[in-house]
């Protein structure tokens, strides 16, 4: 590993780039999941031709650019970042005038190959890992504060490297909701850490005992002994005198900021394009942040076949819900305990939700650009709709397009 320098000028790779020129190499020697197998694909057309799209032209000036649809998968780094901004905004909207604390849970290492091993392995235990969180947490807030707590729980599954690492980040708001009204923690960390390790991990594995001794989960060939009550018996007792992980603090520069950082990850997976340097000789090369190094920025070099299966490993069943709310957040009776809490707290109930914003909108209120503009002249863009290019999924190229212009007007035909 080195430290970090800038990319060469001009160049930009993308994860779709590395898929165009490795995917199909990689789908030839290694098995992959029907979820896996979407999101490949997802990510190699979008914002191609093979979605389809428009072309947007002035009037005026003769300006043309071309912009094709986004796949919109949660998977992909240059989807979601409108949705990830209704998030965030409609996140900051339930915010009460109430400390607000960070915790994150993770899972230990040795718990990894049983979660990589198949689908349904992960859909069990990473449903497991949200379970045990919020029974955890909603025990301590009944027996220390006498109340229901609220909070979300956001799932990761990654680290800087793309690495397993199971954790998820949980937002708790520094009080509960009693039969009486509101009472607060009055406590620089909400819940003694020590204590909520130990319980999460009691819970946790008090569910996979029960889960292995039902068969429910499949065993991969390094861990076979599991399927027997003494092997069995030997892993968890190891598994129980580990110090599972458990990380608190409050919320640096406020509960919003915190959900400006999450929201970095709510709707992206494991990598995003600026991280990745290149992609030749069948090598990618891209930075991280080493943490045990004082965050220092270092450079990553892998093959690409293990480049693309440490991607795919973060690749989560098709559903799954990586973000959930639970206690007075939980969706079923959040909208009358928020009230309850504000009563309670003399706090001003928010304005009325907000209307959803369009990709125009968004651009205008963030950058201060009217992408609806011609950037020549301002006029306004007219727009004619490109079908998609079945015939090639993974089509790069614009597709035919004739531009006929009389005096100032342009006519396109798209057929």
């Amino acid at each position: 590993m080195i430290a970090a320098s800038p990319a060469a000028a001009g160049e930009r790779i993308e994860l779709a780039d590395v898929l165009n020129r490795y995917g199909d190499a990689y789908m030839r020697d290694h098995y992959l999941r029907s979820s896996q197998a979407k999101v490949v694909n997802a990510i190699r057309c979008c914002r191609t031709a093979a979605l389809g799209g428009h072309c947007e032209w002035c009037s005026g000036c003769g300006f043309l650019r071309y912009a094709y649809h986004s796949c919109r998968n949660r998977h992909c780094p240059k989807c979601q970042t409108l949705a990830k901004q209704q998030w965030v905004l409609l996140r900051r909207r339930e915010l009460l005038p109430v400390p607000y604390f960070h915790n994150v849970f993770t899972l230990p290492h040795e718990l990894n190959p049983i979660i990589l091993y198949c689908e349904e392995n992960q859909r069990l235990l990473l449903n497991l890992l949200f379970q045990a969180t919020a029974q955890t947490l909603l025990a301590f807030g009944r027996k220390n504060l006498g109340g229901q707590v609220g909070f979300t729980l956001v799932l990761h599954t990654w680290d800087q490297q793309l690495r397993p690492h199971f954790h998820v980040h949980a937002v708790i708001a520094g009080g509960a909701l009693k039969t009486d009204g509101w009472t607060s923690s009055g406590r620089q960390f909400l819940f003694p850490v020590r204590a909520l390790s130990t319980v999460y991990r009691a819970k946790f594995l008090e569910k996979v005992a029960e889960l292995c001794s039902a068969g429910k989960l499949k065993l991969p060939p390094q861990l076979k002994h599991l399927g027997t009550p003494d092997g069995l018996k030997k892993w968890l007792r190891g598994l129980r005198r580990k110090a599972w992980v458990v990380y608190s603090k409050p919320p640096f520069s406020g509960p919003a900021k915190l959900f400006d950082y999450l929201g970095r990850y709510t709707h992206r997976v494991a990598i995003s394009n600026h991280r990745i340097l290149s992609a030749d000789a069948d090598q990618v090369r891209f930075h991280y942040r080493d943490r045990a190094d004082g965050d220092q920025r270092k450079i990553a070099t892998l093959p690409a076949a293990k480049f693309i299966r440490r991607f795919l490993q973060h690749v989560l069943p098709c559903r799954f819900m990586r973000i959930r709310h639970y206690g007075f957040l939980g969706n079923r009776a959040k909208k009358q305990a928020l009230a309850s809490c504000r009563e309670s707290l003399g706090a001003a109930e928010p304005e009325a939700d907000p209307e959803v914003k369009t990709i125009a909108e968004w651009m205008l209120e963030l950058t201060g650009l009217d992408i609806t503009c011609c950037p020549k002249c301002g006029d306004q863009l007219l727009r004619v709709r490109i079908p998609r290019k079945t015939n090639s999924p993974s089509a790069q190229h614009r597709p035919p397009v004739t531009v006929v212009r009389f005096s100032s007007n342009v006519l396109f035909d798209t057929s």
